[in-house]
């Protein structure tokens, strides 16, 4: 799963920065609410509260606010982490750090399984497109 969660086209350049897009690394289609503690880093520096979010459609929605969100991510879509920051050409390192709370699993009585996903990868700003059949979560 993890292997797939960051493809060699994820890394794109908006004109607001740049968008990275991330597969979801579990089994199961999750509700965007179980996302907790989304962090994105690139090159080893992490991006502010204020330079990063998350595209759903037009919509740009902060990582905190993900929680409060009713849409879906199925398997077979990107999430968009979009970065207020200039990336040079060339090669990156990308870090993503989340975790996921799996509602329909107790990691004891009462309490959901929360998983915690480390994704990185070294990736070509605006590689050449992958054929896929996933989407952007919207």
């Amino acid at each position: 799963m993890l292997e797939t969660a960051v493809r060699e086209d994820a890394l794109t350049t908006t004109p607001e920065g740049f968008e990275l897009r991330i597969g979801l690394p579990w089994i199961r289609s999750m509700p965007l609410s179980s996302i907790s503690g989304l962090k994105v880093e690139v090159d080893g520096l992490p991006l502010a509260p204020g330079e990063s979010g998350v595209m759903l459609g037009p919509r740009r929605v902060s990582f905190d606010d993900l929680q409060e969100e009713r849409g879906w991510w199925f398997v077979q879509d990107r999430l968009v982490l979009a970065g207020r920051r200039g990336l040079s050409r060339g090669s990156h390192a990308v870090a993503v750090d989340f975790q996921l709370m799996v509602p329909y699993l107790q990691a004891r009585p009462g309490s959901p399984l929360v998983l915690p996903f480390h994704l990185e990868a070294r990736l070509e700003l605006d590689a050449a497109p992958v054929p896929r059949v996933s989407r952007d979560v919207a």
